[in-house]
């Protein structure tokens, strides 16, 4: 995960799986990877669908578009600030301050069952 979170990574070539926040060059292949495609390029735009066969030339403008191109920068930044905010929200959200608190409640009574199992 370290590799693929890496800022040098420009972007990914995916079924439309994990981004790590970097935009996307999606090609689905069935199921709810064709809606999480779909999202991705023109919900959140931070991809590109290749849609048609895979031919050099289509996926070398994908490649140009994703890298090189103005719209690919946009959707660099998008995928920036998307991930940052998605972290902000796991990091201070309600079920992360939840969990942790269940978290701590299972180490205490852990601990006391510990202890008067040792006391005995």
């Amino acid at each position: 995960m370290e590799v693929l979170a890496h800022g040098l990574v420009g972007g990914f070539w995916s079924h439309c799986g994990l981004s790590e926040g970097v935009s996307m060059l999606c090609r689905p292949c069935f199921s709810d990877q064709k809606v999480n495609a779909r999202y991705v390029s023109e919900v959140f735009k931070i991809g590109i669908q290749l849609e048609n066969e895979l031919e050099r030339a289509e996926i070398e403008r994908g490649v140009r578009k994703l890298m090189v191109d103005e719209d690919g920068m946009g959707m660099r930044v998008r995928a920036r600030e998307l991930k940052e905010k998605i972290d902000v929200s796991m990091k201070g959200g309600s079920t992360y301050h939840s969990m942790k608190s269940a978290c701590g409640a299972y180490k205490t009574l852990h601990f006391k069952v510990v202890e008067a199992t040792i006391s005995r």
